[in-house]
């Protein structure tokens, strides 16, 4: 296995700053305090980390239905990360993952079943093991035969 590598440059004051975060082997994400904190328009650390947590899972899941017998035509995850205030900083609180997955001839329990265990599986939902809850929200678009 490789080491996936990024790097975050920031130059300025907390509030009037701005920064980058570059992924090896994709284009540069800029961010800002408005950005993260006030809802403005650029992307965010807790975006990336959701981006993360979605792609992971989708290709996880997509392993774990094809272990099943029943693989997917598609699958799409997205993550919703909620950042609050803890004491004097802050904390990724909560990340809501919604999954929709296009899987012929399985049915919506089994397909729960192999979710579940896929959001405790996937190598980006462990290395978040301290957020406080990771949810997930599955549904199946075809159902058994």
């Amino acid at each position: 296995m490789g080491i996936s590598k990024a790097s975050a440059q920031w130059e300025g004051s907390i509030k009037t700053g701005k920064g980058s975060m570059k992924p090896e082997h994709a284009p540069e994400i800029p961010f800002s305090f408005a950005s993260r904190f006030e809802g403005q328009p650029a992307s965010n650390p807790e975006e990336v980390v959701g981006a993360a947590l979605a792609g992971c899972f989708s290709m996880a899941l997509s392993l774990g239905l094809e272990k099943a017998g029943t693989p997917p035509r598609s699958i799409h995850t997205s993550a919703a990360v909620k950042l609050e205030k803890d004491g004097e900083g802050f904390s990724i609180t909560t990340i809501e993952l919604t999954t929709e997955a296009d899987v012929p001839g399985l049915d919506a329990d089994k397909f729960t079943a192999i979710a579940e265990a896929t959001k405790k599986a996937c190598p980006v939902s462990k290395a978040l093991a301290g957020v406080r809850t990771i949810s997930l929200k599955a549904s199946l678009r075809s159902a058994a035969q």
